[in-house]
């Protein structure tokens, strides 16, 4: 009888396999439209007045499948910013349900190429999703007007595909592309801009030989993040970042980057174990950026740009090294995805997922 009915569950199986191998392709269409009508508008992000810090990029110039490159935004109450642009960041955006299409502009802390070539997508969504009639404004030090004006040529020909394509009610030509705003840097910081009740502060870092290169803090409505763009340790960041609720700032282990460069030079890879050898000394360590947010008074410390890439977050642990020992609030290794929600004049930090 056992025998039996083993044969009839196999027999089962078998025509169950063969049944959904024939029906395979109207399962699969079904299932895509189910998916569809679930994901299309119903994962808009929906934010609280207050101030946000969004990580849709926490990667570096290495190779990370699981990490974009570096890409922030803050949205305090209706006003929107993105804070660097890494390759993939545009996409991570799209899924964790943002609305690119109402940023109200780009904040780029220096030039290197990671924090920048993300560009096209974001300009491209931004102009098609919003039908804007307008391009999008990018801030930057001295130098951003060299760097737009190379992407908008390095676009020209695509802009005059889409308006063939999709028509000029959809994409009107006075849009698309990028419109740089630069602002002047000196010794002090400098206000960016004052609108709203939210005042964007700029402020030279220590990222030598990149010149210019500056950090962002964002006040609003007795709340503040600090976003410290790539910078080695300094007291220009430390001051910059007093009493702030976030401190994010790039992080750099020395002890897995060197053995990364063994690894490199036992593989006879000479070159690229010449470059993780010079980017030591402009990039902090987690443990030093755990000391400048203690020095700063910060509440908590985001670290993202890392390096090296981070496989799982089982080495999270090896990649902080002592940084727990130098800073008495919390320390998260930033993750793309994650949202940090600061309610107006509160203390509260709360933090979700959104991939």
């Amino acid at each position: 009888m056992k025998r039996k009915l083993l044969f009839a569950s196999l027999a089962l199986l078998v025509v169950g396999a063969s049944l959904v191998t024939v029906f395979q392709r109207p399962i699969g269409e079904w299932l895509f439209a189910r998916a569809i009508d679930a994901r299309v508008g119903g994962n808009t992000m929906v934010l609280d007045d207050g101030l946000h810090l969004l990580l849709c990029g926490t990667g570096s110039p290495l190779p990370d499948p699981d990490r974009a490159g570096p890409c922030n935004v803050v949205v305090a109450g209706d006003q929107a910013f993105v804070v660097d642009i890494g390759e993939g960041g545009a996409r991570n955006l799209q899924l964790m349900g943002f609305d690119i299409a109402g940023l109200d502009g780009v904040l780029l802390t220096h030039f290197h190429s990671d924090h920048i070539d993300g560009m096209g997508p974001l300009a491209l969504l931004y102009w098609t999703q919003g039908t804007s009639t307008a391009p999008l404004p990018v801030y930057g030090p001295e130098g951003v007007e060299t760097v737009i004006e190379g992407f908008n040529a390095f676009y020209a020909t695509d802009k005059t595909y889409r308006i063939a394509h999709h028509g000029e009610e959809i994409v009107p030509p006075t849009g698309g592309g990028a419109q740089a705003m630069p602002f002047a840097t000196g010794d002090a910081p400098v206000v960016v801009l004052d609108s709203d009740g939210l005042k964007i502060t700029a402020f030279r870092v220590d990222h030598d030989p990149v010149k210019p290169a500056v950090g962002y803090r964002f006040d609003y409505k007795g709340r503040s993040i600090v976003i410290s763009g790539d910078a080695a340790k300094s007291a220009t960041l430390e001051q910059a970042a007093k009493g702030a609720d976030i401190l994010v700032h790039d992080a750099l282990q020395p002890r897995l980057v060197g053995k990364m460069t063994a690894a490199l030079e036992r593989r006879g890879q000479a070159n690229t174990a010449k470059i993780t050898r010079d980017i030591l000394d402009y990039h902090a360590s987690p443990e030093d950026a755990a000391k400048s947010a203690q020095a700063a008074g910060v509440k908590r410390l985001v670290l993202s740009h890392l390096v090296p890439p981070l496989p799982t977050s089982f080495i999270y642990p090896a990649f902080l090294g002592d940084a727990k020992d130098n800073f008495d609030g919390e320390i998260t290794v930033g993750e793309g995805g994650m949202v940090f929600s600061l309610e107006p004049e509160g203390d509260g930090i709360e933090v979700q997922e959104r991939l």
